[in-house]
């Protein structure tokens, strides 16, 4: 059970968001410059799926052990921080069309990754490396959304 729970909050998450992407996506996005290397809209759906059950499946590893209880609690944290700031970059990006704003909150996104990643090495070093893909993708994304910033 805690298995599947750890897995669809971030899907969970992730889906509340692709509400406001859907909307940015068909709206301004679609008109927006963009950078050359630029992925098909098509990839982002299958990439963050695998992002997000691999996010669930490093939470649940954590959630299951039995580390120190501050320890597993901070880490838990700095998930529920980055993951809510994950879902506020699809918010400010592509909802409130704020592609400056929404690049500071990808830099925290990023930072808060990667304490998360360090974190959860000190409990499980599979978690931590279940989220390296995750830190590489939001790089890209952090890539992308300066580009589209200073284009538009």
């Amino acid at each position: 059970m805690k298995l599947l729970i750890s897995i669809a909050i971030p899907l969970l998450v992730g889906g509340i968001a692709g509400f406001f992407t859907v909307s940015g996506v068909n709206g301004w996005y679609a008109i927006a410059n963009k950078p050359s290397f630029n992925p098909p809209n098509w990839l982002f759906a299958p990439v963050w799926t695998a992002l997000y059950i691999m996010m669930g499946i490093a939470l649940y590893l954590i959630w299951k052990t039995e580390a120190d209880t501050a320890v597993k609690q901070t880490a838990i944290i700095l998930f529920a921080v980055q993951l809510t700031l994950n879902f506020l970059w699809s918010f400010i990006f592509f909802y409130a069309k704020q592609p400056g704003w929404a690049f500071a909150d990808i830099i925290a996104l990023w930072l808060m990754i990667l304490l998360t990643i360090i974190w959860f090495g000190k409990i499980s070093s599979t978690a931590s490396w279940l989220l390296v893909p995750y830190i590489f993708w939001v790089s890209f994304a952090s890539l992308l959304n300066f580009y589209i910033w200073r284009l538009n």
